[in-house]
């Protein structure tokens, strides 16, 4: 039985989850050894343990006859589908979704965190790398819509990746939601990225990354025992870094409206995914005060078509977490902005969220519900389903 019955419903987050050698088919030679380093640290000591002893579990018959009862409740690479592209389609069947926005994971941390290095070189081999891999991974059914990096550090590279995603098919554009270390988010010469992707009817993503990049490493210096995160690890977020993970999107956001570039691509949509959407409400609200102190003095305030709240209401679609209330963030922000989304396979999805959000949800209108859960992600989307 689906975990999800009765409802035309899409997912706007789901991931793979790579293995050690994810990326070595896909990576360019120069870079192949450079890359392999940077996996062979991730998957290094107890976890590369811990990895082939899931691999042999996925290869067990008696683990895999119970994949229908334990479908939610396996997580990470022990989830139907987390890394076998062929095992996907049967995972998207018992999740009961009709379509998939497919991230990647460890490669997203990468990605971001040599985004800010020195190496750009290696950043974008990287983004090409795990963007073929996106492509491959899915390729084996058509309700996957696969998810490639851009990175935005280098203004040259940045539209030749952008490019050949496109010309793979690349069904969105993920960029860093944290500004790029030498230039704004909004620099005019990314024009060239916002207009290959309105142009091919896809959207630019925004989507969270390492809880190093929402807090200084300080914050957790604190003289108190050390947290374990969801993963009872050290690499996910915490309480601290969850309420800090708003300002990154806002900051993103707020470049790519005040400085006009949603005024000069008017088609381009843009995605906000695991970032959650509890801000949402104030945000909008921020934004057209700011238009109200600032309107008479900015220039490029002036030269804006709309207000900046209608920007968002227009092009701009966001994740609510399951454990926020969803209900009351529509309400407060419009019907047209949120979307459902799983998280599947990670474990902050939980094994229940649509059951959370039809909780969350309960007493909207049935086409407030339907925008929820199907319309909005078709917006998103555009001609990529």
């Amino acid at each position: 039985m689906p975990h999800i019955e009765g409802r035309v419903v899409h997912d706007a987050d789901a991931h793979v989850m790579e293995t050690p050698t994810w990326l070595e088919p896909f990576a360019e030679s120069k870079f192949r050894a450079e890359i392999q380093e940077q996996f062979d640290k991730v998957f290094s000591g107890t976890r590369k343990e811990q990895f082939q002893s899931v691999v042999a579990q996925h290869a067990d018959n008696e683990f895999a006859g119970r994949v229908e009862t334990e479908f939610m409740a396996r997580k990470n690479h022990q989830a139907l589908g987390s890394f076998r592209k062929e095992d996907r389609s049967l995972a998207v069947d018992l999740l009961g979704v009709q379509r998939q926005l497919i991230f990647p994971t460890t490669s997203n941390v990468l990605i971001e965190k040599f985004e800010f290095s020195a190496n750009q070189d290696l950043v974008y081999a990287m983004a090409r790398a795990s963007n073929r891999a996106q492509i491959d991974f899915c390729s084996v059914d058509e309700r996957l819509l696969p998810v490639c990096n851009v990175p935005l550090a280098n203004l040259e590279q940045a539209p030749l990746v952008a490019a050949e995603a496109i010309e793979m098919g690349a069904a969105a554009l993920l960029i860093p939601w944290a500004c790029p270390k030498n230039h704004a988010t909004s620099h005019i010469d990314l024009d060239r990225v916002w207009a290959q992707a309105q142009e091919a009817q896809i959207p630019i993503l925004l989507h969270v990354g390492a809880a190093d990049f929402v807090l200084p490493k300080a914050h957790a210096k604190n003289g108190l025992p050390e947290i374990p995160d969801f993963h009872g690890g050290d690499e996910n977020f915490r309480s601290i870094s969850y309420m800090a993970i708003p300002s990154g999107p806002q900051q993103a956001l707020s470049m790519l409206i005040l400085d006009g570039v949603l005024d000069r691509f008017p088609q381009l949509m843009v995605g906000v995914i695991e970032l959650g959407a509890v801000w949402v409400p104030g945000f909008i609200r921020q934004l057209d005060a700011a238009m109200e102190a600032f309107g008479r003095h900015e220039k490029r305030l002036q030269s804006l078509d709309l207000k900046p709240s209608e920007y968002v209401s227009r092009q701009v679609r966001v994740t609510p977490y399951p454990t926020e209330d969803a209900g009351w963030i529509i309400e407060n922000s419009g019907d047209n902005i949120c979307m459902f989304s799983s998280d599947y396979p990670h474990v902050e999805g939980g094994r229940n969220p649509y059951g959370r959000f039809q909780k969350s949800t309960e007493g909207l209108h049935e086409n407030t519900l339907d925008a929820f859960y199907r319309g909005n992600f078709e917006q998103l989307m555009g001609s990529a389903i």
